[in-house]
């Protein structure tokens, strides 16, 4: 194990059994064996160093993830990805809150990798023309109760005593997200429907029939139709 990596497994460790949280720098030394010159020349300051701690822990769980099998249905797995991010969180509540602590200046890679596996489970929804709301701006709202779910539990969970809070805002936010197939289908809901879908496979077509500026404008109209209704009273 080189330098590098024996730092970051000391203070993966030490915050781990933190009351709160939080490690030195020193601590951290002292765990690893090294000098602290040696930290802030590899990491920079302490930020740099949480931040690749978090990445590291995170990784562990972004890497069953990554090798985890599509199943027949994305909607079992976007069931899943979910339950596994808060069974996460509850198992390393201390890395977990510092994924999202705002004194964190530098953005752990592992947060935009988790929303890039978010969003690919969501456009392959969308090629099924299940979709009521764009990926991308799904892909945002799920990631944002997922968290505020997960920080919840840890953080306060005298009010939050209900295991299954969880599974009652996951369904809620699906409900939220997806286009219910045993209802009947609107207007709005079709064009919603063909929206997304057309606008999960841009990347896709080939060859491409249309120019960088182009593909972008068409998604931008392709986004903004799900979330545009007919005034009722208008003639």
């Amino acid at each position: 194990m080189n330098t590098r990596s024996l730092i970051i497994e000391a203070a993966a460790e030490l915050i781990a059994q933190s009351p709160s949280g939080d490690v030195s720098t020193r601590a951290v030394c002292d765990a690893a064996g090294v000098q602290q010159p040696v930290l802030y020349r590899l990491f920079g300051d302490k930020d740099g160093l949480l931040a690749a701690t978090v990445d590291h822990v995170w990784d562990q769980y972004l890497e069953t993830k990554r090798a985890a099998e599509k199943s027949a249905d994305p909607l079992q797995d976007l069931l899943a990805g979910w339950d596994s991010h808060v069974a996460f969180a509850l198992a390393h509540p201390n890395a977990y809150k510092l994924m999202f602590a705002p004194a964190l200046r530098a953005t752990p890679e592992a947060a935009q990798e988790a929303l890039r596996i978010l969003r690919a489970v969501l456009d392959r929804l969308a090629a099924q023309g299940r979709m009521r709301i764009a990926p991308g701006i799904a892909a945002q709202m799920v990631m944002t109760a997922t968290t505020g779910v997960a920080l919840g539990l840890i953080t306060r969970p005298e009010l939050y005593p209900d295991a299954g809070l969880s599974t009652q805002v996951r369904d809620a936010m699906v409900q939220a997200i997806l286009l219910d197939p045993a209802a009947d289908t609107t207007a709005h809901d079709a064009r919603t429907a063909a929206a997304t879908t057309l606008l999960s496979s841009l990347d896709d077509l080939t060859p491409e029939p249309f120019t960088p500026a182009e593909s972008a404008l068409l998604g931008q109209w392709l986004t903004q139709i799900p979330t545009t209704r007919k005034d009722p009273h208008h003639d």
